[in-house]
């Protein structure tokens, strides 16, 4: 006949003791992360994070930054072609004249962008293409061999810039007036700035004579 062995107390604390400590471990085990599985998720947060900047950074192609590269240009217009060759048996200086409003309250930078754009066109309407009515190699030549020179002049209104074209159109003066594109500052087709010549200096200053310098 078989009889059950009650363990003593001492094992059977052992016993227990050994489950208590076994369990812990493993609940531990089971809800802490390593350090090291931490480290790679934030890493990996980062990364993701990082991407969508990126991502975000760079415009898609067809998009614009809030400033594009073409916010200064001016508005397609027609040109107005004169015949200038009356002008080159005028002797003394071939110089360039850049007349600018002051009503508008244009920034320097924004007057320098303006300027440039009448300078160019005048040039181009002059000098680029012997087919056009305007264009007048001699002139032009007397003007860059002579230092290409320009006089920047101060127009308070566009009334009076319109009284300068019409002058200079009359007087067979090349002449283009710049129309803003609206892009910043200003208002769309604002007429920020007239570029008269390359044509003499003594014919130049019966339109400009009364104007400041700028």
């Amino acid at each position: 006949m078989n009889f059950l062995t009650v363990p003593s107390p001492t094992t059977l604390i052992l016993v227990l003791s050994a489950f208590a400590i076994g369990y812990n471990f493993g609940e531990q085990n089971k809800v802490e992360p390593s350090f090291k599985d931490k480290s790679q998720n934030k890493d990996s947060k980062k990364k993701d994070s990082n991407k969508k900047l990126v991502k975000n950074k760079f415009p898609k192609a067809g998009e614009h930054n809030s400033y594009s590269e073409n916010e200064d240009e001016d508005e397609d217009e027609d040109e107005i072609e004169i015949d200038s060759s009356s002008l080159n048996d005028i002797s003394g200086e071939v110089r360039m004249a850049l007349v600018i409003r002051q009503d508008l309250q244009m920034t320097k930078g924004k007057i320098a962008a303006q300027c440039c754009h009448a300078a160019l066109a005048c040039y181009r309407l002059i000098a680029t293409d012997p087919k056009k009515e305007s264009y007048n190699l001699p002139l032009v030549n007397r003007w860059l061999h002579g230092g290409q020179a320009k006089i920047t002049l101060k127009c308070p209104n566009k009334e009076d810039m319109d009284l300068m074209f019409a002058q200079a159109i009359s007087m067979g003066v090349n002449a283009y007036v710049v129309h803003d594109a609206g892009r910043t500052q200003i208002a769309a087709g604002s007429a920020t700035v007239l570029g008269l010549g390359p044509a003499p200096k003594a014919v130049l200053d019966k339109i400009t004579g009364n104007l400041k310098l700028y």
